[in-house]
C-alpha cells in the first residue's frame, strides 16, 4: 500500500521554529488555521521535528511527562508523544484536534526553555512603546481585564500564557498563539520585558514594592512545568531568582479602568535595583 504523502508547516513561536508533518490533509488545513501568524513563510532549518500519526486516544488521564532512557515521554488521554533531545525529532499520536497538539507544544517548549534560562509564565504580556510588561495571578485576578483595558496601540503577545527568554543582561518576551479568555491569538512579535506584575483588585490604583524572595515564590507559582525532573526543577529557580535580580517585579492593585495603564507605564526602560 503507497502510504499518503506528508504535508509539512513550520511553526515558530519563540523564535524556536517546530517541522509539523502530518498525511491527514484536513488536519493540515487545521493546524494553518490554528497557527496562523506563526508559520515561518521560507522553510527555516528546524531544530525540531515532529510527526503527526493519526490515532484515537481518548481516556481521562491527566499530563505525564517523563523520561524514558534518553527520551521524553509526553501523554495525556488525548495524546501521546515522544521526544528525543539530541536529535530534535519526535512522534504525537493524537486525533484531529489542534487545541491537543497546543498541549503537547507548551510542554515541549517548557522543556527546552527549561535548560536554556527561559520558561512559560500563566501570564498575560503586551508590548506597548517598544516595552513588554506581564500581568500575573491566581484566576480571575485581571489578566485578561489587563489586555482589554490597554491603551489602543498596545500590541497583545498573550492574555494567558507567556514565553521568556533571556536576552543579554534582561529578559524578552515572545507572542504566542495559546490564548485564554479572549480566545484571540497573540502577535508574533516580541520585546524586552520592562516590569512583571502580580495583580490584585481593589479600590484603587497602586503599585507595591515585592520582596527578592516573595517575588521568586510567587513567580515559581506560576510558571508552568509539567515534568517530575529535579534537575529541571533546579534550573527554573535559578532562572527564577534571575528573572526577578534583572527585571522589576511588583504588586499592582488596580481598579478595572483604563487609567491603570498609566501605573504601568511609569516602568518604562526601568531597571530592576530601582
Amino acid at each position: 500500500m503507497i502510504s499518503a504523502p506528508r504535508k509539512v508547516a513550520c511553526v515558530e513561536i519563540g523564535a524556536l521554529p517546530i517541522s509539523l508533518s502530518t498525511g491527514h490533509d484536513r488536519f493540515f488545513d487545521l493546524l494553518l488555521q490554528r497557527y496562523e501568524g506563526f508559520l515561518s513563510a521560507s522553510r527555516p532549518e528546524c531544530e525540531l521535528e515532529f510527526d503527526i500519526i493519526d490515532a484515537s486516544p481518548v481516556s481521562d488521564e491527566d499530563v505525564c511527562v517523563r523520561r524514558e532512557g534518553p527520551q521524553w515521554r509526553l501523554e495525556r488521554g488525548d495524546f501521546c508523544a515522544l521526544w528525543d533531545p539530541r536529535t530534535g525529532k519526535g512522534s504525537v499520536r493524537q486525533n484531529a484536534n489542534p487545541y491537543s497538539l497546543d498541549s503537547v507544544l507548551r510542554i515541549l517548549h517548557s522543556l527546552i526553555l527549561a535548560q536554556r534560562g527561559g520558561f512559560l509564565l500563566h501570564a498575560a504580556s503586551a508590548i506597548c512603546a517598544g516595552h513588554a510588561y506581564l500581568f500575573s495571578g491566581v484566576s480571575g485576578a485581571g489578566k485578561t481585564t489587563m489586555t482589554r483595558l490597554a491603551p489602543k496601540n498596545v500590541t497583545l503577545l498573550t492574555d494567558e500564557i507567556s514565553y521568556l527568554r533571556p536576552d543579554g543582561h534582561t529578559y524578552r518576551a515572545f507572542g504566542t498563539p495559546f490564548a485564554g479568555e479572549l480566545a484571540k491569538a497573540g502577535e508574533n512579535c516580541s520585546a524586552v520585558v520592562s516590569a512583571l506584575f502580580f495583580l490584585e483588585q481593589g479600590p484603587e490604583n497602586r503599585v507595591d514594592e515585592l520582596p527578592s524572595a516573595e517575588a521568586v515564590r510567587r513567580l515559581m507559582r506560576n510558571i508552568l512545568f509539567f515534568a517530575e525532573d529535579p534537575a529541571l526543577v533546579e534550573k527554573l529557580l535559578a532562572s527564577a531568582c534571575d528573572f526577578v535580580a534583572r527585571v522589576p517585579v511588583r504588586r499592582l492593585t488596580f481598579y478595572p479602568d483604563a487609567r491603570v495603564w498609566e501605573e504601568v507605564r511609569r516602568f518604562e526602560g526601568v531597571p530592576a535595583h530601582v
